[in-house]
């Protein structure tokens, strides 16, 4: 029902008990003529009956429109009881309902049937929502970097970086890197690759070596003794080469480790390296350079995320449709998913309302503090006057009621 069908309403039943009041007056004045030339005993009682309705009628409309205005506009004292109430009516009404129905053991048998998850996966599942989930998300993400400013991001960038650099000690990061890589025994590859690359070498430029010996040699030696000293050069090498490159044990194997893990010892704890390394690290890190490595890592970060969440197809929006299309299954399938989710939902909500009951309390009683009196009397009167025009009905007919038991008791018994 709108405000304008309950005042009709309203007025209906207004009009309903004014009306018993005034039969009742009309019944009072014909009977008091009548009496005057008939004695009938009937006439007394019907007199004392609508003589104590309207007394009743009168004083039950006095109470119920005591509480929303002046009766006949007069300024009775303890009248218009809403109006000058209001404030202690929204404080009591707050605390009426906080304390009924926000208390723990109100809210917890609700708090328990809430099961999101299933909801949340139906939803999440329908490719309108991820499309819908998806724009909303680009555009607030598309309206927060609009509204960044390029400089102070790229300052901000320039400021951590030279933060946490200052606090790195590169020759320990390397060292460490290293030691990594021969914990790994990953350094063996590349001393495969290495000794294979120096044996093909060694192989595609025998002539070079011959030349190398030759030089190197007397010249009363003849050269074809040359060739063969440098072709057992070469082949001796290139098959020295080979047995490294398949030997997995081969002793320069282990040499080679023992030096790596001596020169990575050496980075971590020798100070010249922690010296050399920021002269290098302030080299590539001078404040004008890390500024311009700032603004260019961040300029390129902002357009490759406009780009992406700009267009319709893009590569981040199928990344994020592929996972919200997983999560949604998960969310659907996994029961241990869906326990932990409803239980923080749960546990969450339950906090917060018992932790915000009072501010619920407050809001009803500053709302019904801020407005005006006319008004709040008026909300009442439309959502319970037309119960209270009962009151007028009923005081007139146990008004009447009672007054001729008086009359009746009076008539026979005094």
């Amino acid at each position: 029902m709108n405000d304008e069908a309950k005042r009709k309403q309203l007025r209906k039943y207004k009009a309903f008990a004014t009306g018993l009041f005034v039969l009742m007056a009309v019944i009072f004045i014909v009977t008091t003529i009548l009496q005057k030339s008939d004695n009938s005993h009937w006439i007394g009682y019907v007199r004392a009956f609508s003589e104590a309705a309207m007394v009743g009628a009168l004083a039950d409309w006095f109470a119920v429109t005591a509480l929303f205005r002046h009766p006949l506009g007069l300024p009775i004292p303890h009248t218009n009881l809403i109006e000058n109430s209001k404030q202690r009516l929204g404080d009591n009404l707050g605390n009426f309902v906080v304390g009924n129905f926000l208390s723990p053991q109100n809210i917890r048998p609700y708090i328990q049937k809430l099961k999101v998850s299933n909801f949340a996966g139906e939803w999440l599942a329908k490719e309108k929502s991820q499309d819908i989930l998806i724009k909303n998300l680009s555009d607030i993400v598309l309206d927060i970097l609009n509204k960044l400013d390029d400089s102070t991001v790229s300052q901000f960038i320039s400021k951590k970086v030279s933060e946490m650099t200052d606090d790195i000690k590169l020759n320990k990061v390397v060292g460490n890197g290293i030691g990594y890589i021969l914990e790994k025994n990953d350094h063996q590859r590349i001393i495969t690759n290495l000794s294979k690359q120096i044996k093909e070498y060694i192989i595609e430029n025998d002539e070079m070596i011959q030349e190398r010996v030759k030089k190197g040699s007397y010249s009363f030696i003849p050269s074809f003794v040359d060739n063969k000293i440098a072709d057992k050069i070469a082949d001796g090498l290139s098959d020295f080469f080979k047995e490294i490159e398949e030997d997995p044990q081969h002793e320069v194997r282990a040499l080679i480790t023992q030096k790596i893990h001596e020169f990575s010892v050496d980075l971590k704890e020798d100070p010249k390296w922690d010296e050399e390394f920021k002269t290098i690290k302030n080299g590539l890190l001078k404040n004008d350079k890390l500024d311009e490595y700032s603004n260019d890592i961040w300029v390129s970060i902002k357009r490759t995320l406009m780009k992406e969440l700009q267009e319709e197809d893009s590569a981040l929006k199928n990344y994020l449709s592929k996972n919200l299309n997983e999560f949604a299954r998960n969310l659907k399938t996994d029961e241990n998913l869906q326990n932990k989710i409803d239980h923080w939902v749960r546990v969450t909500a339950y906090k917060y309302i018992l932790k915000n009951t009072h501010q619920f309390g407050n809001l009803i009683s500053t709302t019904v503090g801020n407005w005006q009196g006319k008004e709040l009397s008026e909300k009442l009167e439309l959502e319970v006057g037309k119960d209270l025009q009962f009151i007028r009905v009923n005081g007139t007919l146990v008004g009447g009621l009672v007054g001729l038991i008086i009359y009746t008791i009076a008539h026979f018994f005094i």
